[in-house]
């Protein structure tokens, strides 16, 4: 890959209303499975103050996107290969003030990526949990949104707050939901419908599924590996789901 190869990328925003809901995990494995299917991918840890990507990959980070910031170092530098069409440009950990960037420095960034991601066929941003600053701004950065939410009722409330957030402040109105954790196909599909009837209700917004995700031991596995489920147990329910997920995205 050379940074004469000029795309228009595809820039897809990964959030969560909760934490803990396996947003890292799942935006890793999509990238990995993006990848296997031949296109050129950019993961941001978007998630500025206390990153996580480079610790599920198991990566020796030497730069990251504070560099840039503080000290005005380019981004390309910070580039970690996972793979020849598998980027990822890392966070930091541990700097609370990362993620309540200024204006300036949400500007200066987003200047910064654009210099980037021409070279890539995707951009996935896995942000922080929540409504931040960080989080807003990404996902008014992007083109898609993906809201990751699991059967658990705090986590459909708060997903729900995030799609008010950014619908209301943001006017976004097209989200696509991944139902994760899910015990069954049937499980993962009453959630997105009771969470599409509330979003109709009372958003008028209605959500696009993008997959259910099934409990499977080899997710927790790979994160304590630091290696990716779908490489580690590509025939695994989760990774077939991922797979399967990843063609959708393709399609949007």
């Amino acid at each position: 890959m050379t940074a004469k190869t000029k795309r228009s990328p595809k820039i897809i925003c990964i959030s969560s209303g909760k934490g803990g809901v396996g947003k890292t995990s799942f935006s890793v494995n999509v990238a990995t499975a993006l990848s296997q299917k031949g296109k050129s991918v950019l993961l941001i840890d978007g998630d500025l103050g206390l990153a996580n990507v480079d610790v599920v990959l198991g990566l020796n980070v030497r730069h990251t996107i504070q560099e840039t910031i503080e000290e005005g170092r380019e981004l390309a530098s910070s580039l970690v290969e996972i793979n020849p069409r598998f980027h990822v440009l890392p966070a930091s950990s541990g700097v609370p003030e990362m993620a309540t960037l200024s204006y300036e420095e949400q500007a200066f960034l987003t200047n910064s990526l654009e210099e980037i991601i021409d070279r890539f066929d995707y951009v996935l941003i896995d942000t922080a949990a929540g409504i931040g600053d960080s989080v807003l701004w990404f996902n008014t950065w992007s083109q898609i949104n993906i809201v990751i939410l699991t059967p658990d009722p705090t986590s459909l409330t708060d997903a729900y707050a995030l799609i008010k957030v950014l619908n209301s402040r943001h006017e976004r109105k097209h989200f696509h939901l991944l139902i994760n954790s899910v015990q069954s196909k049937k499980e993962g599909q009453d959630v997105f419908t009771n969470m599409r009837m509330v979003l109709e209700r009372f958003l008028k917004i209605t959500p696009l599924a993008l997959g259910a995700m099934p409990q499977d031991k080899n997710v927790s596995m790979g994160i304590r590996q630091q290696r990716p489920f779908l490489l580690g147990a590509p025939e695994s329910k989760a990774s077939l789901e991922i797979i399967a997920v990843a063609d959708r995205i393709i399609a949007l």
